[in-house]
C-alpha cells in the first residue's frame, strides 16, 4: 500500500444486498474471506458482521481485476460494483444474498493483512488458547458475531420488558467495602487512603436493598460483579448479572415478573415461545427425585429412597449405613443389565469422584437377581427391590449407601452420565423449574458455627411466633424464603425475600458468628436502612453469561463473554493480570512481598 485516498462510503451492508437491488450501483465494504481463481474470472467472498456478499471480478474492469489478483485472506477493502443476479445453476440458498452477486468496478483496498493463525470461519479445531490470544480474529468468526448480535437482543429485550413493568435501571458502586460470607473479594488499594481498600462487588446486594428502603419500588441494573475464586469450568472472575429488586411483593410475585422475562427474552432473542407457569418443587424434593438441587428434568431416571429395606438386612454394611443415619438410594437403568463389569466399574470410579464409598448394583432377568451382593439379598429382600425400583426383564438397578448428601452428589451426577450414555437427553428440550424452601443454615463442622446456604440477608420462613422463637434459639430446621430457577440442569438465576426487619436481621448475624460490632462495622449502613421503615421486599439476579450461553446452545461460558479469561484466570490478549513497577506501588504504599518467580 503507498499514498492516501479517504475511504469510500458505503451504500449498504455486505448481506443487505438481495435481488430487489439488481441493476444498482452499490459500495460495499468487509473483509476477504475467501478468493477463488477461476482463469478469467476471481470470485471473492466479500464479509462484514451482517454476512457475506459474493463479488466477482472480470478483466473488462482491468485495474480492478489486477487488483483483486493480489488480495488475500482478511484484507479490508471497498468495493465498488453493480449488482446483478448470479448465472442459473449458480445460485446458494444457504446464503441470505445467494441469489446475486455484485460485479466489482472499482476496488479500494483499505487494510492489508499477515496470514491469520487460524481460519476465519465456523467449525473450526483450533486450541482455545490461540483464540483467545487472538480474540480479535475469532470474534470475526460467522458463529461468534452471532453470539454477541444474540446478547445483545437479551439486553435490549431485558430493557424493555422490565422498563414496560415500572421498573428503573440504577447503577451501583463498582467501589466498595469487602464484606464476609461468599467468594474472596478483589481488593483495589487506595492511593489517597493509604493501607486502606475498596473490594469489588460480588454483587449489588446491599446496595439494591438499600435502594428499595429509598423507595425505588422496583429497581433492576445488568451489571458487571467480580468474584476471586479458583477457577472452574463456565465460571469466570467477572461476569455480569440481570439484577433485580421489588417492594411490598411475595415469591409469587417475583416469580410471575421473572417467568415473563424469561418467556421475552427467549421469544425476542431465539425465536422460541416458553411455557408459564413453570414447575415448582421444594429443596428437599429435588434431592430426594434428582440429587441436585438444580435438576435436569428433560429425562427420567428419578432416584428412589430404599433405606427401610435394609434396616433388618443381612448385608451388614448398608445395614450399618442406615442405623448411623445415613441412607440407601438407588435407581433404575431401563435396559442396563447388558452392561459389561468394566462399564459398571467406570461408573462405580465416576460416584466416587462425588464423594461416595462406593456403588452397588441389581440386574435383573425376570426372575432372578444378578449381583455381587446376591449372596447378603434373600427372596424377600429381592422381590421388594424389584417392586420397588419397578424393575422389568433386562434391567439394572444402581445403589448407594452413605449420607444422604453424599449419596445424592454421586447418584445425581450417576443419573445424568447414564442418559448422556444413552442418549436420552433431548437437546431442543426446554425444562424450567423453580426450586425454593432451601434450608437457610448449614453448619459448618469446621467452623462450629452456621453458615447461610444463600446468603445472609435471606428472610426466614416464619410462620408464627413458634417459627420466630425458633429462629431466635435453634434455627437448625428452618427454611429460607430462597429460590433458585433452573434451566435443563443449570441454575440461571437466584433470589429470595430478603429481611427487612433489623431485629431479625441481628440475630442472623448472631448465629452466623456475627457479633454486633463486627455487624456494625460491616453492615451499618444497612442496619441503619432498615431502622428508618424498610419496606418487605425481594429480588433475584440472573447469571446472563450462562442464560446466552444456553441459549447460543454453546458448552462454554467463554464463547458468550467478548473478552474472557483462560482457565488460568488470565486475560491471553492484552496479557492480564501484569507486574505493577514500583513508582507506582509506592504511589500506593504497597509492597510485594512474593518471590519474582511467582509474581512472574
Amino acid at each position: 500500500m503507498s499514498g492516501y485516498e479517504p475511504p469510500w462510503k458505503r451504500t449498504q451492508r455486505c448481506s443487505d444486498t438481495r435481488a430487489e437491488h439488481v441493476g444498482q450501483e452499490v459500495v460495499l465494504c468487509g473483509w476477504v474471506r475467501k478468493r477463488r481463481d477461476h482463469g478469467g474470472l476471481i470470485f471473492v467472498d466479500l464479509g462484514d458482521y451482517t454476512g457475506t456478499t459474493q463479488v466477482v471480478f472480470v478483466p473488462e474492469h482491468a485495474d480492478a481485476f489486477a487488483l483483486a489478483e493480489g488480495l488475500r485472506s482478511e484484507y479490508v477493502v471497498a468495493i465498488k460494483g453493480s449488482v446483478r443476479r448470479r448465472p442459473e445453476g449458480t445460485v446458494n440458498p444457504s446464503l441470505a444474498t445467494g441469489e446475486i452477486e455484485v460485479v466489482a468496478k472499482e476496488i479500494q483496498l483499505l487494510s492489508e493483512s499477515e496470514t491469520p493463525p487460524f481460519l476465519i470461519q465456523d467449525d473450526i479445531e483450533v486450541n482455545e488458547e490461540l483464540r483467545l490470544r487472538h480474540r480479535f480474529l475469532d470474534l470475526r468468526r460467522p458463529e461468534m458475531q452471532k453470539i454477541l448480535r444474540l446478547r445483545h437482543k437479551v439486553y435490549q429485550a431485558s430493557r424493555t420488558y422490565l422498563d414496560s413493568r415500572g421498573f428503573c435501571e440504577v447503577e451501583t458502586p463498582v467501589l466498595t467495602k469487602t464484606t464476609p460470607e461468599g467468594a474472596r473479594d478483589f481488593l483495589v488499594p487506595s492511593r489517597l487512603s493509604q493501607g486502606m481498600f475498596y473490594a469489588l462487588p460480588q454483587s449489588p446486594q446491599l446496595f439494591k436493598q438499600v435502594l428499595v428502603c429509598a423507595g425505588v419500588d422496583r429497581y433492576y441494573q445488568i451489571v458487571r460483579c467480580f468474584r476471586d475464586e479458583d477457577f472452574r469450568a463456565n465460571r469466570q472472575p467477572e461476569f455480569t448479572q440481570i439484577d433485580i429488586e421489588m417492594s411490598f411483593v411475595d415469591e409469587a410475585d417475583v416469580s410471575g415478573i421473572v417467568e415473563g422475562l424469561v418467556a421475552k427474552v427467549w421469544k425476542e432473542a431465539a425465536g422460541i415461545e416458553v411455557k408459564t407457569p413453570f414447575l415448582r418443587m421444594s429443596y428437599e424434593e429435588a434431592m430426594n427425585r434428582f440429587g441436585v438441587d438444580a435438576p435436569d428434568m428433560r429425562f427420567g431416571l428419578e432416584l428412589s429412597d430404599v433405606s427401610e429395606l435394609f434396616k433388618e438386612s443381612s448385608f451388614n454394611v448398608f445395614r450399618k449405613v442406615v442405623e448411623s443415619g445415613g441412607v440407601v438410594k438407588g435407581l433404575k437403568f431401563p435396559g442396563g443389565a447388558t452392561m459389561s463389569r468394566k462399564e459398571t466399574d467406570d461408573l462405580e470410579v465416576l460416584v466416587k469422584n462425588y464423594g461416595a464409598s462406593g456403588l452397588a448394583w441389581v440386574k435383573w432377568d425376570g426372575s432372578e437377581i444378578k449381583s455381587p451382593l446376591a449372596k447378603f439379598i434373600d427372596d424377600g429382600l429381592a422381590n421388594e427391590l424389584v417392586s420397588r425400583f419397578e424393575l422389568e426383564d433386562g434391567d439394572i438397578a444402581f445403589l448407594v449407601a452413605d449420607r444422604f448428601a453424599k449419596a445424592c452428589a454421586a447418584l445425581g451426577a450417576l443419573r445424568v452420565q447414564l442418559a448422556r450414555q444413552a442418549e436420552l437427553i433431548e437437546e431442543d428440550k426446554l425444562a424450567f423449574a423453580w426450586v425454593d424452601n432451601f434450608p437457610l443454615f448449614e453448619f459448618d463442622e469446621d467452623a462450629k458455627r452456621f453458615v447461610a446456604v444463600h446468603h445472609p440477608f435471606t428472610s426466614p420462613l416464619l410462620r408464627d411466633d413458634a417459627d420466630f422463637d425458633k429462629l431466635k434459639q435453634d434455627p437448625s430446621g428452618l427454611s429460607a424464603r430462597a429460590y433458585d430457577l433452573v434451566l435443563n440442569g443449570q441454575e440461571i438465576a437466584g433470589g429470595s425475600i430478603r429481611i427487612h426487619r433489623r431485629d431479625i436481621q441481628e440475630i442472623v448475624f448472631r448465629h452466623l458468628g456475627i457479633g454486633e460490632e463486627e455487624a456494625k462495622g460491616k453492615f451499618g449502613f444497612l442496619l441503619e436502612a432498615l431502622s428508618f421503615g424498610a419496606p418487605p421486599h425481594g429480588g433475584i439476579a440472573f447469571g446472563l453469561d450462562r442464560m446466552v450461553m444456553l441459549l447460543a446452545g454453546t458448552d462454554s461460558i467463554r464463547d458468550v463473554i467478548a473478552f474472557p479469561k483462560a482457565h488460568s484466570g488470565m486475560d491471553l490478549m492484552v496479557g492480564a493480570p501484569t507486574i505493577v513497577d514500583n513508582q507506582q506501588l509506592s504511589e500506593l504504599g504497597v509492597k510485594i512481598t512474593a518471590p519474582p518467580e511467582k509474581r512472574s
